[in-house]
C-alpha cells in the first residue's frame, strides 16, 4: 500500500512538473510589449474635436398662444435667437515628424470647428488641418511645436497573417490604453457609401473601440503598420473585428496631403464586377478570378487604351488580380500618367495592352467602383425580346440593345437570373442592337456551352453567365 502511494505521488509530481514546464515554455514564446509601449506612447496623441451646432430640436412657441398677462414678460423680435451648443468628440493620432505633423482619421476631424491635440505629458496644442482624404479615411494635422517624438512607419508588404500587433489609443476617453492581438486577414474590402473601394484593410482581433480611431497599429519592432479606422460591432464595443488602413496607403496619402493638401489617385474609368463559376466557364477561365469590365467611362483611360466591356482583367502592372475588389487597390496607388501593362481575357484568349492610368482628384465624382426577338416560346434561351427605340438608347447613352419582355420559366435565361426589363447589349462576343442581331447571336451558340451575357439592369451594367443545357 505504501509503495503504491509513493508511486502515485511520484506520478503526480512528474505531471505537475511537466505542466509547469509547458506553461513556462508558452510564456517564453509570448511577446513582451512593455518596451514598445514605453518607447512609442509619447508619440501617440489624443485628439479633441469641437463642432458648433445650432440647437433646433426645441419647439418654438407662437407669441399669440401666450396669455396676455404673461406676454409682456416675453420680448419677441421676430424668431427668437437659437442658442448654440458645442459638440465634443475624441479620437487618437500619432506624430510622424519632429516639426508637428500628425496622422489621424478623416472621420475624427470631419466638420470640426476646432481641433485640440493633447500629448502624453499633458501638453496641449491647437491643430491645423493640413488636408483630408475621405476615400481612405485619413487626415493630416499639424501643431506648432519642435523636437517632438515620432513613430517610424514600417516598410510596406512586411506584415503577415498571424503576426502579433499592438494598438495604443484613447478608447471611450481612457487615455493611452494598450491592446494587442494578431492579424486576422489582409486585403479586406469595405466599400464606402459611394461604393468606392481604395483601401485593402488589415483585419485584426485587437480590441479597438470608439476613441481608438486614428491611432497607430504596431508590429513587434515598434513600427507603425496601420492606422486603426473601423470596427464591426453589434454592441458599440469590440467583438474582435477591427480594421486598419495599411501603411502603404498611409505613406501615399500623407505625402500628397503634405505637398498639395489634396490627394490624386490612379483611375481607370471602368465599372467592374466579380467572376462567379458560370461566368468563369463562359469566359474560358480555369476558375473564378479577375475583374470583369461591365462598362467604361466615355473617353476614360481604359476606353482610350483599348480596353472593352467584357474584358476580364487578370493582371495589372505585374500584380495578379484575383477578384474585382483587388483592382482598385492596385490602381489607386499608382501615379496618374503612369503606363502599366494589363493582361485581359478577351474572346477566351489572353491579350496584353498598355494602359495609361488617369487621375482621380479628391473632389471628382467618378470612381473605379465595384458592383457587386424571340418567338412566343422564347427560343433557345427562353426569352421574348424587343428592339429598344432609338430615343431611349440616346437617353441612356448606349448604341443598341433589346429589352426582355418575357422570361420562360425553367429556361436557360431564367436559370441564369435574367428578368423582364433587362436590356441585353452583348451575347458572347456579338453586339446586340436589334431582334435580328439577337436571333443571329443565339443561333450561333453551341449546345452545352456557357456564354457571357451583358445586361443593363436599372441603369447599371453587369455580366451574367448563361449555360445552354440542350
Amino acid at each position: 500500500m505504501i509503495r503504491m502511494t509513493t508511486s502515485l505521488l511520484a506520478v503526480c509530481l512528474y505531471v505537475a512538473m511537466a505542466m509547469s514546464s509547458l506553461a513556462n515554455a508558452a510564456a517564453v514564446q509570448l511577446p513582451d510589449f512593455t518596451q514598445i509601449v514605453a518607447s512609442s506612447s509619447p508619440a501617440v496623441v489624443k485628439i479633441i474635436v469641437e463642432q458648433k451646432r445650432v440647437r433646433g430640436d426645441q419647439p418654438q412657441m407662437d407669441p399669440r398662444e401666450i396669455p396676455e398677462p404673461l406676454r409682456r414678460f416675453f420680448q419677441y423680435r421676430g424668431s427668437p435667437q437659437q442658442p448654440q451648443r458645442a459638440q465634443m468628440s475624441m479620437g487618437s493620432g500619432f506624430i510622424i515628424s519632429h516639426d508637428g505633423y500628425i496622422v489621424t482619421n478623416n472621420h475624427v476631424v470631419e466638420g470640426a470647428d476646432s481641433v485640440l491635440v493633447r500629448l502624453s505629458d499633458r501638453r496641449e496644442y491647437d491643430a491645423e488641418i493640413v488636408g483630408t482624404d475621405p476615400r481612405s479615411d485619413l487626415a493630416l494635422l499639424r501643431i506648432e511645436a519642435k523636437q517632438l517624438p515620432i513613430l517610424p512607419l514600417a516598410e510596406a508588404g512586411e506584415l503577415d497573417v498571424g503576426e502579433w500587433v499592438l494598438a495604443i489609443g484613447s478608447p471611450f476617453g481612457l487615455d493611452y490604453s494598450v491592446s494587442a492581438g494578431i492579424v486576422s486577414a489582409k486585403g479586406r474590402s469595405l466599400p464606402t457609401q459611394n461604393n468606392e473601394n481604395y483601401v485593402p484593410f488589415i483585419q485584426t482581433d485587437v480590441a479597438i473601440n470608439p476613441g481608438n480611431s486614428g491611432g497607430p497599429l504596431f508590429n513587434l519592432d515598434g513600427e507603425v503598420v496601420g492606422v486603426n479606422s473601423q470596427i464591426f460591432t453589434r454592441s458599440g464595443g469590440s467583438i474582435g473585428l477591427s480594421f486598419a488602413i495599411p501603411v502603404s496607403i498611409v505613406r501615399n496619402v500623407v505625402e500628397q496631403l503634405k505637398d498639395d493638401g489634396r490627394v490624386t489617385r490612379g483611375w481607370l474609368g471602368v465599372t467592374i464586377q466579380n467572376i462567379d463559376k458560370n461566368l468563369a466557364e463562359s469566359f474560358g477561365l480555369d476558375r473564378p478570378r479577375g475583374a470583369l469590365i461591365s462598362s467604361l467611362a466615355p473617353d476614360g483611360p481604359a476606353a482610350n487604351s483599348g480596353l472593352k466591356a467584357g474584358d476580364v482583367i487578370t493582371s495589372f502592372n505585374g500584380e495578379q488580380v484575383e477578384n474585382s475588389s483587388h483592382l482598385p487597390h492596385i490602381v489607386g496607388l499608382m501615379k496618374p500618367g503612369t503606363e502599366a501593362p494589363v493582361t485581359v481575357i478577351r474572346n477566351r484568349k489572353e491579350k496584353t495592352l498598355d494602359v495609361e492610368v488617369g487621375g482621380l482628384d479628391a473632389d471628382d465624382s467618378y470612381a473605379l467602383s465595384n458592383r457587386n426577338s424571340g418567338s412566343s416560346e422564347g427560343g433557345r434561351l427562353g426569352l421574348v425580346v424587343e428592339t429598344v427605340p432609338g430615343e431611349v438608347l440616346e437617353r441612356m447613352g448606349i448604341s443598341g440593345a433589346v429589352i426582355v419582355r418575357k422570361v420562360v420559366s425553367g429556361s436557360a435565361a431564367a436559370e441564369a437570373g435574367i428578368v423582364s426589363g433587362d436590356l441585353i447589349t452583348l451575347i458572347d462576343s456579338s453586339p446586340i442592337d436589334s431582334e435580328r442581331s439577337f436571333d443571329k447571336a443565339v443561333k450561333k451558340l453551341k449546345s452545352n456551352s456557357s456564354v457571357p451575357v451583358r445586361l443593363i439592369r436599372r441603369g447599371s451594367p453587369l455580366f451574367i453567365g448563361l449555360k445552354l443545357q440542350e
